[in-house]
């Protein structure tokens, strides 16, 4: 039996928590005050972000290892400001020996970087020297951008295609992920105006929502896939593997497009030297795309609400996982939709390509192959493509802020495991691969709030906020309120911001308007304490028919648990605590419990909440 108890029946101490206003930045503040966000968690009346209109034209060598390109770019500043320059960005300069990393890197991993060759504003050529350019630069103006003024930018450039492949990169000789591969202006926003932080490897991205016309000149009998729609395939492909290819569109059951034979032998693609590959995806914060003559085309489809979705997988011919892949990804794009977050998937293709990046980008992802744990594969591929929500359908600044989406693709990942392996595998694997590297991290001095801008932490403190504790808040948030109050308020903070740029005050306040609840409490006690997972019962006594069993939350975080009670009869009973216990006061709680049987002990439990000195969390009477 299981009773759920609520906080009405717990007696608390005297020391109360009254409401509380959460810190913020200056520069946050400032942004409240202008109008350009608001209290109520939406978008302020005078919200704006700045757009690109890109057209790129790219080719990939596939002897040279080579990736040229031209793009033209309509820049809109929607901004209130002029801009008297225009901040570049180009995350493939990570590359170059001189550039700052978390870590270190292989040889194979460097190369020359980002060569411009041609840079025109509005009709003027500007003098670049880019051998000295990190991820980003400034360029300054020769003629200020005016508020609500468009500046044509056209930028022509070369870059090689390093060894070693990671996020990107030779996945193998013939085989390319070709991602951040063009230059792209910079975000310029309301609350930081140019974002000028470097790219390390560790931090991930933030882009503004831009419309691409991708134009990808590929080898003969290369297969490009890509973010967004393909345009021309009876352009590009034979006609047998064109009829595969637009039957997977229609297809619930897998279709072989290409097989690794059909790929060697010349028969996909259109016979020419080179083909050109044309793709376009509108209001996305990146383009990215993969080429190979070698690897397996699999691909179908899966019907949602209001669209057919294709789903396609790349892979190197007999990775067991991979095969599974467009299976899997159907569940996925169909589960996230219905259930968590119970939004529709935005795009019309997802693609997986295997390398060795387990990393996501718009519509497509990049996964390392598991081939002999299936379950570890998938999850894998879960937690990627929960990445379309956070931080694709919203706009997030992962740069500062990466428990906004890391932490909520590793809370999907773990509720759709719950659906495909059955929920004591699920919690197995979200404690084992998640919540231990954490409350049993030896370097615990690490540790920090998790509001704590990203770039200011590093090694374990990274991704112990980023995945973990992010993780846990928004999963203890989910017990606090129910099921259906948390997922109302989690849809009314998706829409305020879709197609937006949200920073983690408008999470909190479009939570505590979507829930009509004060949360600030609960805020403050996840993202701005170094509070861990830590209950101690420091007595327990039976009087009649009551049970009182003083709790005392030395960790200090705000967490769901049960009280396992066992009878002196051999049997036993679990109660569950929201964390609304701590609501009043987040260090000592009494719980009064009536019951009708002599208790011979009593045990907590926070299941998923591991606690860090579990010997401590029980009592025999």
């Amino acid at each position: 039996m299981k009773r759920i108890f609520s906080g009405v029946m717990v007696v608390v101490s005297l020391f109360q928590l009254s409401a509380q206003e959460l810190y913020m930045p200056r520069n946050i503040k400032k942004a409240y005050e202008k109008g350009t966000r608001d209290i109520s968690g939406a978008p302020g009346k005078n919200y704006w972000q700045n757009k690109g209109i890109y057209n790129v034209e790219v080719k990939v060598d596939a002897n040279t290892k080579t990736v040229s390109g031209k793009e033209t770019i309509v820049y809109t500043n929607n901004s209130t400001d002029s801009l008297n320059e225009l901040a570049i960005r180009f995350v493939n300069n990570l590359h170059k020996p001189q550039s700052p990393r978390s870590g270190t890197v292989s040889k194979d991993f460097l190369s020359s970087g980002l060569k411009i060759k041609s840079f025109i504003v509005n009709g003027e050529k500007y003098d670049i020297d880019s051998d000295d350019w990190g991820t980003v630069e400034k360029v300054k103006l020769k003629s200020a951008l005016k508020s609500k003024a468009k500046a044509e930018v056209k930028i022509e450039w070369e870059y090689p295609l390093s060894i070693q492949s990671g996020r990107e990169g030779q996945i193998d000789p013939e085989t390319f992920y070709v991602a951040y591969s063009f230059p792209r202006i910079s975000v310029y926003d309301d609350y930081n105006g140019w974002d000028m932080l470097p790219h390390s490897d560790r931090q991930e991205f933030y882009n503004d929502f831009n419309d691409y016309s991708f134009a990808i000149t590929a080898p003969k009998n290369y297969v490009v896939w890509a973010t967004g729609d393909f345009l021309n395939p009876d352009a590009i492909l034979q006609p047998e593997y064109l009829k595969r290819y637009k039957a997977s569109l229609k297809s619930d059951k897998l279709i072989h497009i290409a097989t690794e034979q059909e790929m060697k032998s010349g028969k996909v693609t259109r016979q020419n030297k080179w083909n050109v590959w044309k793709f376009k995806a509108n209001h996305i914060t990146d383009f990215c795309f993969a080429l190979s003559n070698h690897y397996v085309w699999d691909a179908a489809s899966v019907q949602l609400k209001t669209k057919r979705a294709s789903v396609q997988a790349g892979y190197k011919a007999g990775a067991k996982d991979f095969e599974q892949y467009v299976g899997w990804m159907r569940y996925n794009l169909d589960w996230f939709s219905k259930k968590w977050p119970g939004v529709e998937y935005p795009y019309n293709v997802m693609t997986a390509i295997q390398g060795y990046a387990d990393m996501e980008y718009p519509m497509m992802i990049n996964d390392t192959s598991i081939p002999d744990d299936l379950q570890d594969a998938r999850l894998t591929a879960d937690h990627e493509i929960a990445h379309t929500y956070f931080p694709f359908y919203m706009g997030i600044n992962e740069t500062r802020y990466a428990f906004m989406d890391e932490g909520w693709a590793t809370t999907l990942e773990y509720l759709i495991g719950i659906d495909e392996n059955g929920e004591e595998k699920a919690k197995e694997f979200y404690k084992n691969f998640r919540v231990k590297r954490w409350i049993n991290d030896p370097s615990a001095e690490q540790d920090q709030p998790v509001i704590t801008m990203s770039t200011q932490v590093s090694g374990s403190g990274y991704g112990n906020n980023s995945y973990v504790k992010a993780s846990l808040s928004y999963l203890a948030l989910k017990d606090y309120l129910g099921d259906e109050l948390f997922k109302k308020a989690l849809l009314h903070y998706m829409d305020n911001w879709n197609g937006k740029h949200p920073v983690p005050w408008d999470y909190f306040n479009s939570m505590n308007t979507g829930s009509g609840k004060n949360l600030n409490w609960f805020f403050h006690n996840w993202f701005y304490t170094n509070n861990y997972i830590d209950l101690k019962v420091a007595g327990a006594s039976q009087m009649n028919d009551l049970l009182t069993v003083n709790v005392i939350n030395i960790g200090g975080f705000a967490i769901p648990f049960d009280a396992i009670l066992s009878y002196e009869d051999g049997t036993t009973e679990k109660l569950h605590f929201s964390p609304s216990i701590w609501e009043k006061d987040q260090k000592l709680a009494d719980l009064v419990i009536p019951i009708k049987k002599k208790v011979k002990s009593v045990q907590l439990d926070g299941d998923l909440f591991m606690d860090y000195t579990p010997g401590d969390n029980s009592k025999i009477l």
